[in-house]
């Protein structure tokens, strides 16, 4: 045995430790870490409106295009969510409008307005992790996945380019479309930087990139709040070559959304005053 070799691997092995250890010493588990990656990737600020530029690339780089306005609220009592999404072009998807009402540690609620046929139809619970609207993100990509869901481990710390961050797995408790996730989650703003799925092959299927990161400001006066939020996003179907890209334009936090927003009515008679 290469004596330089195995004094590396030992330094290394003890480093990492360090490194958990600290984060533990912290209060900092694996699943701190992705409660707190959820509270500043889907939780941020009392409600948000923004509008989103959707690009579905193929592997041959032909770009579709979908523009749409996503609206969110915060239940301030719990931590369940209400999500409004309308699509206002191309023409195959324009007035296609999906609900969902989050729940914390229980399936979610969701409805799609699909014009075509002008109905409401409900979407399933086990079909939150099927493709949304035929982008390489799922439903459950969008909205947000339990925590308890998972287990989580923090593995140890990496980095993203010059980013500092915590590098954690999480292990899915009952089976899905990934066997596991590896996540870089950044150790200021608690954004996920990357993220890895691995299919039941053990095999790379899909990469998460937060490419753009901005620091927007709701609330006002002295309740003024700095939220950073990643505005440039990409999954990539590592198999297939295909990629979704999103960038979101003109995002506007505490902006007093109504309750009445987020209600099956809204599907079928969107609010005007929110999505234009």
């Amino acid at each position: 045995m290469n004596p330089v070799r195995t004094h590396a691997a030992v330094t290394l092995s003890l480093i990492l430790s360090a490194i958990v250890a600290q984060a533990q010493r912290e209060g900092l588990t694996g699943t701190d870490i992705v409660e707190r990656s959820q509270q500043a990737f889907y939780y941020a600020g009392a409600d948000m409106k923004t509008r989103v530029v959707m690009d579905l690339v193929s592997e041959s780089n032909k770009i579709r295009t979908r523009r749409l306005t996503m609206l969110h609220k915060n239940d301030p009592k719990s931590r369940n969510q209400k999500y409004f999404i309308y699509f206002h072009d191309p023409g195959d998807v324009r007035r296609t409008a999906l609900l969902v009402w989050k729940y914390y540690e229980r399936d979610d609620d969701r409805w799609i307005f699909i014009p075509a046929i002008n109905a409401v139809r409900r979407i399933a619970a086990n079909d939150s992790r099927s493709s949304f609207v035929g982008s390489d993100f799922s439903y459950e990509d969008v909205s947000g996945r339990d925590v308890s869901a998972d287990t989580h481990t923090l593995l140890r710390e990496d980095r993203v380019g010059d980013v500092d961050c915590y590098l954690v797995q999480s292990v899915p408790k009952t089976g899905i479309d990934y066997t596991k996730k590896l996540a870089w989650i950044d150790k200021k703003s608690f954004l996920p930087r990357k993220e890895e799925y691995y299919d039941a092959q053990n095999q790379l299927a899909r990469v998460f990139t937060a490419d753009r990161i901005q620091v927007f400001t709701g609330g006002v006066g002295e309740a003024k709040k700095e939220y950073p939020a990643v505005v440039k996003r990409t999954m990539t179907n590592v198999k297939s070559g295909h990629r979704t890209e999103v960038t979101f334009n003109s995002i506007e936090y505490d902006v007093g959304l109504e309750d009445a927003v987020f209600t099956e009515r809204s599907l079928e008679t969107p609010p005007q005053k929110w999505i234009q």
